[in-house]
């Protein structure tokens, strides 16, 4: 009989916001902390509007017409602490953080439009959500308190906590409730604060550190295998062939130690090449120009390397500008059949332009495993475009165009 399949179990993802605390489980989402951090959104709302309503108190009763202007006054004055006491509170709701305001001082339009619809309307409603929510619950459980009970009716004492049971079961209701109108709003709060391009420039911003940190990594380990490895076998090597000069030449041993010490040089060379494709030390120490050119003078087809640049690049240009080259050098070798390749590099303003064209077959396919893919995503990650031409019959370019900007 054939053996089951296994199935995984899966840990469940702990949710971000109360709109997801609100798709899971009943029992986890009332055992959980979302229904009173919902409620504390909602209680925490409230303070900025009635404060603002009592502020507004006294100008509403002023006579003429500086009643409207002082109202605005009132309300400039408060918009900067209001926007910066809205964004505090979101952590209630929603653990993705937001970051201060990003006009200074000042909130942006679509922050004051946001805080000012807030003091004058949404608060209202948090005020009733709240209220309902807290006080029809509390009343039904606290009617055998509140509710007097009359000494000859047992009915009267029966319906009493027939009330009671009633609103413990609205508790859930009421959980629910607050926390559905809190993810709302928090969802709302969150489109008007944070604009889809801030979050596209911050996914931009993280993934460019990423890559810094996987440059930092890949030079820390080119550093270890030249000062570690390499060193190592280079000594190996120097004493197999002193351990060879002390036996007579052309017996057994010293046949071995010549096998040996042969071994320990393809070794060294393998390592040395893994070193250069890493982080060459030709990049960090001369720049891109000298790298290109070192890169193609082992390419097994033919390169030329044609790179002016007038002045050093930040080092992940160079760095991805090096992997483009490097990955579109060993596709040439591999797939296109060439008899020759450029290697073309140019500054476009604030871009640098890297083209590699070959006299290949051409109809390279990124769905045939040549690498394509991988080498836009690299691209990409530092906030590049890769474009590849290459119809059946050829010719094919690579053009790689990497803002330079530090």
């Amino acid at each position: 009989m054939a053996a089951p399949f296994l199935v995984p179990a899966v840990a469940p993802l702990t949710p971000r916001t109360a709109l997801e605390a609100l798709a899971g489980p009943p029992q986890r989402f009332l055992a959980s902390a979302w229904p009173w951090r919902s409620l504390a959104y909602l209680l925490t709302g409230i303070v900025p509007g009635s404060a603002f309503a009592a502020v507004l108190t006294p100008v509403r009763a002023m006579d003429g017409p500086a009643a409207v202007p002082v109202s605005l006054v009132v309300a400039a004055v408060l918009l900067t602490p209001v926007a910066r006491f809205e964004r505090w509170r979101l952590r209630y709701v929603d653990r993705q953080p937001v970051r201060g305001l990003p006009g200074g001082w000042w909130p942006g339009w679509r922050e004051a439009g946001h805080t000012l619809v807030g003091l004058f309307a949404l608060w209202w409603v948090d005020l009733l959500v709240a209220a309902a929510a807290i006080g029809g619950p509390a009343v039904l459980i606290l009617s055998p308190v509140v509710q007097p009970i009359a000494p000859e009716g047992e009915a009267t004492l029966a319906e009493t906590f027939a009330g009671s049971a009633v609103g413990l079961l609205l508790v859930p209701v009421a959980a629910y409730t607050v926390s559905a109108w809190a993810g709302a709003r928090a969802a709302m709060a969150r489109a008007m604060l944070v604009p889809q391009e801030a979050e596209v420039r911050e996914i931009a911003r993280s993934r460019a550190r990423l890559v810094d940190a996987f440059d930092a990594e890949r030079r820390r380990i080119e550093r270890d295998l030249h000062d570690g490895a390499q060193q190592r076998l280079v000594a190996l090597s120097m004493k197999l062939g002193l351990a060879g000069l002390d036996l007579p030449p052309g017996s057994p041993a010293a046949l071995r130690l010549d096998e040996a010490r042969e071994l320990a040089g393809q070794a060294l060379e393998e390592l040395r090449e893994l070193i250069r494709g890493v982080h060459p030390q030709v990049l960090a120490d001369r720049g891109l120009p000298a790298a290109v050119r070192d890169v193609a003078g082992r390419s097994p087809v033919p390169a030329r390397a044609d790179i002016a640049l007038d002045r050093r690049l930040p080092e992940r240009v160079e760095a991805a500008a090096y992997y483009v080259a490097c990955e579109a050098l060993a596709n040439v070798a591999k797939h296109s059949g060439a008899g020759s390749c450029t290697v073309r590099g140019r500054l476009r303003g604030a871009r640098l332009v890297l083209e590699v064209a070959d006299d290949g077959r051409g109809g390279a396919d990124p769905a045939g495993g040549t690498g394509l893919t991988g080498l836009a995503d690299r691209v990409a990650a530092v906030g590049g475009t890769l474009t590849v031409d290459s119809p059946c019959g050829g010719p094919t370019t690579v053009r790689a165009e990497i803002p330079c900007e530090r």
